[in-house]
């Protein structure tokens, strides 16, 4: 996979997931008791070889400066290659395109200084355990341009309306990409992750900024497939498509499942973050924890149930918490009940307060904010 860079690039609107994007963009948000949603992505690509990545931060870079920082916990912090940091364009060296293709065009003089033949573009918002090296030996076995990453999904509830639903020929040929409207039981999901030649994907971003034909390169796909040779190949695993709070929450819970949490953490290679240190946890005689994932720092004392906890929560005795994720250093107090809800970091939730919403609705209380009886 020396021959190989990572491209990871999201164009998820932080608008879907109300309060807790405000400060920070939705690749960054909390997953899974002590990591971040993009994590997944670059923890696959290093577990798969890939040691030159470049990350397309868009406006919020605040958090990602602070999490990501130099790469060491990937083991990124190299002299030569390693991880690369792009924020947004602001000006109009590229006239008025500003989709992912001025994004990438921006930076082409990364792309001419590495020596990298091929690029692997992923979209942090979809977590998939793909094993890269066999689909990287597919794409270069078939002798493809681009070879487009999707999962056949059984979606008979349309939570998956609105994603992209890709059209697959004879002999894993691209016909098209489209928008899934529900109106099959079963579809054939792009999930955000491609192939292409780095001299394919160049000169895709010149003709598309000379041409004024489109902003972005998942448009400009269609748009020349009948130029090259484009294929694609179909991964098997579970995947959770993260577009808006509603997803990210049901993402969150569907941890507690095993063969979920097994293949998530687990398959081709360990989850990589940025370490904190903490104690253990302490659970007290008083608590009660069933079907939860709790890391570590946390003193539970009182009664948890299918949710998800992160570092240094505190739950007060008598307190009772179900179907939740609560976030890094939040307080929950005695006797207080949070159901079906999304707890920000460091948020505080006092004596005998009551909160809830609903699996399709869950209730969020924001960073840093305070909920007390009056």
């Amino acid at each position: 996979m020396d021959r190989c860079l990572g491209i990871i690039t999201t164009l998820e609107r932080d608008s879907n997931f109300g309060g807790i994007c405000k400060n920070r963009p939705s690749y960054m948000l909390p997953f899974g008791g002590r990591y971040r949603l993009i994590d997944f992505t670059i923890s696959n690509m290093v577990n798969h070889g890939l040691r030159t990545i470049a990350v397309y931060t868009g406006e919020k870079i605040r958090s990602t400066m602070d999490h990501l920082g130099d790469g060491k916990p990937w083991d990124l912090n190299r002299r030569i290659n390693g991880l690369f940091l792009y924020p947004p364009i602001n000006d109009n060296h590229v006239g008025t395109h500003f989709g992912d293709i001025a994004q990438f065009y921006s930076t082409m003089e990364f792309f001419d200084r590495t020596r990298e033949e091929y690029i692997f573009l992923s979209n942090p918002n979809i977590i998939a355990k793909l094993n890269i090296g066999d689909a990287f030996r597919f794409f270069i076995d078939t002798g493809a341009d681009i070879t487009l990453i999707y999962r056949e999904q059984l979606d008979p509830d349309g939570n998956l309306i609105n994603c992209d639903k890709i059209h697959v020929g004879e002999d894993n040929v691209f016909e098209n990409l489209g928008v899934n409207l529900s109106t099959e039981k079963r579809f054939n999901h792009y999930i955000g992750m491609a192939f292409v030649k780095k001299d394919i994907f160049i000169k895709i971003l010149k003709d598309s900024i000379e041409q004024g034909n489109t902003n972005y390169f998942k448009d400009a796909i269609i748009l020349y497939k009948d130029k090259y040779k484009i294929n694609t190949y179909e991964f098997k695993g579970h995947v959770e498509t993260i577009r808006d709070l509603k997803s990210f929450y049901k993402a969150n819970l569907n941890l507690l499942s095993k063969d979920i949490s097994r293949e998530l953490f687990f398959q081709g290679g360990a989850i990589y973050t940025k370490s904190k240190d903490e104690p253990s946890t302490l659970y007290t005689e008083s608590s009660n924890v069933q079907n939860s994932l709790i890391a570590n720092g946390c003193v539970i004392e009182g009664d948890v149930e299918n949710s998800i906890v992160f570092r240094g929560v505190k739950i007060g005795k008598g307190a009772f918490i179900k179907n939740s994720v609560v976030m890094q250093k939040s307080v929950i107090e005695e006797n207080a009940i949070v159901v079906n809800a999304v707890l920000d970091k460091q948020t505080f939730i006092g004596k005998g307060v009551n909160i809830g919403g609903s699996i399709l609705a869950p209730y969020v209380v924001e960073k840093y904010q305070r909920i007390v009886k009056e």
